[in-house]
C-alpha cells in the first residue's frame, strides 16, 4: 500500500496522541470523520497500524540501565540463538546486522547484578562465540516508534 498525504497526516496525529478520537483526528487532519474511519480501517487491516500503545519511562518502571550488545554467533546457530535471546523479558530489540557483529541486542536491566546475570546467562548461550556489551550512559534520543517516511521529493 502506498501512503498518501492524508494517511501520513493521520499517522503523525496518532503518534502524537494515540488516544485521539476520530472526531479530533478529523479536525487535526482536515478531512471528514468518515474519511478518518475508512482510512483507519484500511491502515489497520493492512497491518500498517499494528496496535495502539502507551510509552513508559523505563526508569520509573524499574529499568535503571540500558544495554547494547554486539554478538558473534556460530554459523548455523543464528535463528535459534536470536529466538532464545528475544524471549528474555529484559531484551527489547534483536537485530541481524552487517559489520563486525552478527547480531545487535538492546536490553534493559534493573541494576548491576541484573546486568551480570544477563551477560552470564543470555550473552553466553550456546552458539554465541563472542559478545561485546556497552552500558548506555546518557540517552540523547530514543524514539522506538516508526514514523511514515516523507513522500519522495517532498519534505513533510
Amino acid at each position: 500500500m502506498t501512503l498518501d498525504s492524508t494517511d501520513r497526516a493521520i499517522l503523525r496525529a496518532l503518534l502524537e496522541d494515540s488516544r485521539a478520537s476520530q472526531r479530533e483526528l478529523s479536525r487535526i487532519v482536515g478531512v471528514a470523520q468518515g474519511t478518518i474511519t475508512n482510512r483507519l480501517k484500511k491502515l489497520e487491516s493492512q497491518n500498517i497500524i499494528q496496535g495502539y500503545s502507551v510509552v513508559l519511562d523505563p526508569e520509573s518502571v524499574g529499568w535503571s540501565m540500558t544495554i547494547m550488545a554486539g554478538l558473534r554467533i556460530a554459523k548455523g546457530k543464528m535463528i535459534n540463538v536470536q529466538q532464545k535471546i528475544a524471549a528474555d523479558p529484559r531484551v527489547f530489540s534483536v537485530y541481524d546486522v552487517t559489520g563486525d557483529w552478527d547480531s545487535m541486542v538492546l536490553a534493559r536491566v534493573r541494576d548491576r547484578a541484573d546486568l551480570d546475570d544477563l551477560t552470564k546467562t543470555v550473552f553466553t548461550l550456546e552458539g554465541v562465540t563472542r559478545s561485546f556489551t556497552h552500558v548506555v550512559l546518557n540517552t540523547v534520543k530514543e524514539d522506538g516508534f516508526a514514523k511514515p517516511a516523507p513522500e519522495k521529493n517532498n519534505e513533510e
